[in-house]
């Protein structure tokens, strides 16, 4: 699949996780100053795909509530994205699988790149849960960014 270079956005796809905080960092560090970014946190009812803002707790089987929990996610990861100096909005999507989700968005907003950690499972945790960098890296017609644990 061919790579497309867009003219809109950096998607940063966020999920709360302190990797997902260091992606941003990163991207931060790599990237030029002051352009525009989108965080997408994508959500699931019951097996809802990320961490919460700020310890928030909510109920899983109440789609409003993620929803909300989601919508918060994301606009704390654009903070940290603003902090970096980009200029971010947020967003946040119900999409299964996960990867499907990133690279539609990222597809939608034109995206120049897509940032997001990789959680690094490997063996039968990384057969069994998958890998959505590994996944948007393989399925977006876009240029992905992975950005790895700290040694």
């Amino acid at each position: 699949m061919t790579a497309v270079s867009g003219s809109g956005p950096v998607v940063f796809a966020y999920d709360g996780s302190e990797l997902a905080k260091h992606a941003v960092d990163e991207a931060g560090r790599l990237l030029e100053a002051g352009g525009e970014a989108l965080v997408v946190t994508v959500w699931q009812p019951f097996d809802v795909g990320f961490l919460p803002a700020e310890g928030r707790e909510f109920d899983a089987a109440e789609i409003a509530d993620v929803r909300a929990a989601a919508a918060q996610t994301a606009a704390a990861g654009a903070a940290l994205a603003e902090a970096a100096g980009f200029r971010a909005q947020s967003a946040e999507i119900e999409k299964s699988p996960t990867w499907k989700g990133i690279a539609e968005l990222a597809d939608a907003q034109d995206a120049r790149l897509i940032v997001l950690g990789s959680h690094g499972r490997s063996g039968l945790a990384g057969v069994l849960v998958g890998s959505v960098a590994s996944a948007v890296a393989a399925h977006s017609r876009r240029s992905v960014l992975i950005v790895h644990r700290e040694s």
